[in-house]
């Protein structure tokens, strides 16, 4: 059974740090592109970022570009994405998805992504 579980999700002061991971199980995560998207309270589900399986290239929203940085690792079958800075408006529900295919590149559209995780909540407040 394919499944995406999400972690490392808190309640932080802003400027301060988390590292999410997303785990996998019943599949093998090395050549599918792993995206990050998050969920505001009343607002629509946006794209964070992206690694590629290939090539490792890495993609980030402009929101979070300098703050944030997605990696994985595939001996762990798993992929981080570290916050830092975090401000009172990155506050979500943070989703990993894969893609839906091996090998097809990050894209930042959500039908591509086939398996999704239940979501980590990060609140970032004083």
């Amino acid at each position: 059974q394919v499944q995406l579980v999400e972690s490392g999700g808190g309640l932080v002061q802003p400027g301060g740090s988390l590292r999410l991971s997303c785990a996998a199980s019943g599949f093998t995560l090395d050549y599918y592109a792993i995206g990050w998207f998050r969920q505001a309270p009343g607002k629509g589900r946006e794209a964070v970022s992206c690694i590629n399986g290939r090539d490792g290239n890495t993609y980030y929203a402009d929101s979070v570009k300098g703050r944030f940085t997605i990696s994985r690792d595939n001996a762990k079958n798993a992929v981080y994405l570290q916050l830092n800075r975090l401000k009172p408006e990155d506050t979500a529900v943070y989703y990993c998805a894969a893609r839906d295919r091996e090998f097809f590149s990050c894209s930042g559209y959500e039908p591509d992504f086939g398996s999704w995780g239940q979501g980590t909540q990060v609140t970032v407040s004083s």
